[in-house]
């Protein structure tokens, strides 16, 4: 097989291994995220907010 004909299959290749490898690191990088959103929102729901109490001024942990 003439060198060009290798050197084409082997750019081919070396470009169709790319585009599978990038296709692969966005789906994951999409599920990562997905993943760190959720235990974000876990993390606010759990965390108690803080209420003004009118009469002393003084912040106190307070229902949602």
């Amino acid at each position: 097989m003439p060198p060009v004909f290798v050197l084409a299959l082997g750019a081919f290749s070396a470009a169709a291994l790319v585009k599978l490898l990038a296709k692969e690191a966005r789906r994951v990088n999409a599920e990562l995220d997905a993943s760190r959103r959720e235990e974000e929102a876990v993390r606010d729901d759990a965390r108690p907010s803080l209420r003004r109490d009118p009469l002393t001024g003084e912040y106190h942990p307070g229902e949602h």
